[in-house]
């Protein structure tokens, strides 16, 4: 506001206090009142309803039954008719309809604009009263539930049940029941059908006591109350024989068993003898064994007989007595034969079914049954047999006791087979030389002779291991040809191997039968070997000389087929005159009919049953090569380490005297189409 500026009149100018107009101050001074409140009020409801109308959705709701109450908690919600309004969202629902249970559920409300769901109340169980007539306390159970006797009330679901009625001597009865619910009364009555039937028994004479089942029941004549099923029926009276038979019984369906006429009682015979178990036979018919009850007609005659192995006949004559009951002892007196026992050694025990008899070499007079016979003496295994003396003969029985080791020895299986099929041959060497005097012609100068003993006894294979057999190892194999001759056919050895792969298909041998294996592996190359090791293995140098070359009593075998050139005919698979035209040295005026080499155990066994030693292919063994010393060894093994292994053997290529001959050493690393082997393994 500014002042005014007046013309200067001499007098002062003094400010005047501003006062509003009378207008202004009205303005100023006006409050709202209530109806401004109230307007205000129903603006913002009115925009919260229609806020509500443009959001909720239209949700119908069906009940089965109609409810008769309707309750929506969580939110606000408006019913228009029977849609109700309601915002999207989980509203807790509660209904009620008449004779069921209060429905009480999440109603979610979605996206969609119109939504509709559908409800379902469930009944109230109903009210059932059970009966059962003619007899109560009836087991009732419900849905295969226990769910007490008879009479009861029962609150029961609605639907259908299964109900079964059980009572002591009535059939069990069954029925699908209908519960209406909504605490409906309703009364289930049924009737219990008997288990059982009169049965009727009649008997001439009367007065028979009728057994059920073992059990007395009455005398005849008398009608019973049976339950269905089977009964054995007995009927007895003294001085008459039992009358027992198995009826059926049917539930309600009264029966009655034909008059039974009883039958006079037999005598009885009880016939014990000494021994027991011998044969009874009454007038040539056989009736058991003692001791036995015989049932005999009275006043007859009749003729017993009894007999038993090793014992006098004895026959006896009986009659019987009616309703009388006598025993016949009877003392059998047995057949003797003598029995003279020898045994070494002499102090040995002797005993006769189980009982000492004193030293074994004597002479005994035995009943002429079956005996066990049992030599005993400490330090030796026991021996045990079976003698039946005969009357009028003297037996012998002559045994020598073997030491335990002698007996653990021939307790090894003689024979034994692989699991790929190879059959081995049990060996129990001994002491034996091996090499060639210096004057032997065709002597090689690695042919030290020398004095070996071999003191485990141990297994050989019968033949060399084949094609077929050492594929199962290695799938792969390939013996080759040679000149167009084929070597890779299944029975032919297998060859082309080296040392290392037939010390590998041994350790896979062992450890697919679970043996332990003899060979140490790293990195799939034999690095070492278990000297002790029970498992498949290459047979020692001296193993081999001794399976070779040993015939017991004889000088040792130079070739294989004796001492002396040239061989019989078809000894063994040599070079001889069919492979002239691929091998430069064979053997003249001999022809064996193979070319190459031959199926495996082609040509006759040597003495231990073992074929193809000599001939067909050389043969990989377990030692390293080396020139030996000359002294006595036990057990050899040859030397700890070394590049070559040894070989052993003439093949299909060789002709000449020096390789044919046993003592013949070679040796090498890799494999020749000449070269396979054959398994060993040691007995224990």
């Amino acid at each position: 506001m500014q002042e005014r500026v007046q013309p200067d009149h001499g007098e002062a100018i003094e400010p005047l206090a501003f006062r509003p107009t009378e207008s202004a101050t009205g303005v100023a001074s006006r409050r709202l009142r209530p109806i401004h409140w109230v307007i205000g009020t129903l603006l913002l409801v009115l925009a919260t309803v229609v806020f509500f109308v443009f959001t909720a959705k239209a949700v119908r709701m069906t009940f089965s039954p109609p409810t008769t109450l309707i309750d929506i908690e969580g939110g606000f919600s408006f019913n228009l008719g029977g849609v109700y309004l309601l915002r999207e969202g989980d509203y807790q629902l509660h209904a009620e309809a008449p004779g069921h249970h209060p429905l009480d559920v999440i109603l979610s409300v979605g996206e969609k604009q119109n939504q509709q769901f559908q409800f379902e109340f469930r009944r109230l169980p109903g009210i059932v009263h059970v009966k059962s007539i003619p007899i109560e306390s009836a087991r009732i159970t419900i849905d295969g539930t226990d769910s007490g006797v008879t009479p009861t009330t029962l609150d029961l679901e609605a639907g259908l049940h299964d109900v079964q009625f059980a009572a002591e001597r009535y059939l069990t009865h069954e029925v699908a029941y209908l519960v209406e619910g909504k605490r409906v009364e309703q009364t289930l009555r049924v009737e219990l059908l008997p288990a059982w039937a009169a049965v009727t028994f009649e008997t001439q004479p009367r007065g028979a006591s009728i057994l059920v089942d073992g059990e007395s029941a009455a005398e005849a004549p008398a009608t019973l109350d049976l339950m269905q099923g089977a009964h054995q029926i007995t009927l007895k009276l003294e001085g008459f024989k039992a009358w027992s038979r198995d009826i059926v019984v049917a539930a309600n369906e009264p029966m009655k068993v034909p008059k039974v006429a009883l039958t006079p009682a037999n005598g009885l015979v009880l016939v014990r003898t000494r021994p027991s178990g011998a044969g009874i036979t009454v007038n040539g018919e056989y009736r058991g064994r003692s001791p036995i009850e015989l049932e005999l007609k009275p006043g007859l005659g009749y003729s017993v007989q009894i007999f038993k192995s090793g014992y006098e006949g004895v026959s006896r004559r009986v009659t019987a007595s009616a309703q009388a009951e006598q025993t016949l002892s009877i003392r059998l007196t047995p057949l003797l034969g003598e029995v003279q026992f020898a045994a070494t050694p002499s102090d040995a025990e002797l005993y006769i079914d189980g009982i000492l008899m004193g030293r074994a070499n004597r002479t005994l007079s035995l009943p002429s049954t079956p005996h066990a016979v049992e030599i005993r003496k400490a330090g030796y295994a026991p021996h045990s047999t079976s003698v039946i003396p005969r009357p009028g003969f003297v037996q012998k029985v002559k045994v020598r006791l073997l030491t335990e080791e002698e007996a653990r020895r021939l307790a090894i299986p003689p024979v034994m087979t692989t699991s790929a099929g190879q059959e081995l041959v049990l060996l129990h060497p001994g002491t034996f030389t091996m090499g060639a005097s210096r004057r032997e012609p065709g002597r090689r100068a690695n042919e030290v002779l020398r004095e070996v003993t071999l003191t485990r006894a141990f297994y050989l294979s019968r033949n060399e291991v084949t094609n077929a057999q050492f594929r199962e190892f290695l799938a792969n194999h390939n013996s080759g040809e040679f000149e167009d001759n084929k070597l890779n056919l299944d029975q032919q050895p297998a060859a082309q191997i080296d040392w290392n792969d037939a010390a590998l298909y041994c350790n896979w041998l062992s450890k697919r039968e679970g043996l332990p294996p003899a060979y140490l592996e790293k990195g799939g190359a034999i690095v070492g070997f278990y000297p002790l090791a029970t498992g498949y293995r290459l047979p020692t140098e001296a193993e081999w000389a001794w399976a070779a070359r040993y015939v017991e009593g004889a000088p040792l075998l130079k070739f294989p087929w004796g001492d002396s050139m040239p061989p019989s005919e078809r000894v063994g698979n040599f070079a001889d005159r069919t492979a002239a035209h691929l091998i430069g040295r064979i053997i003249f005026n001999y022809t064996d009919g193979h070319v190459v080499a031959a199926p495996v155990g082609s040509f006759p066994p040597n003495q231990h049953g073992i074929h193809d030693l000599g001939g067909n292919v050389a043969e990989w063994l377990n030692d390293f090569y080396e020139i030996p010393s000359g002294e006595p060894s036990e057990d050899p093994l040859g030397p700890g380490k070394g590049e070559y292994h040894a070989i052993h053997g003439s093949s299909w290529m060789h002709g000449t005297v020096t390789d044919l001959r046993y003592s013949f050493r070679d040796y090498g690393i890799d494999g020749r189409k000449d070269l396979g082997f054959r398994l060993a393994r040691f007995a224990e």
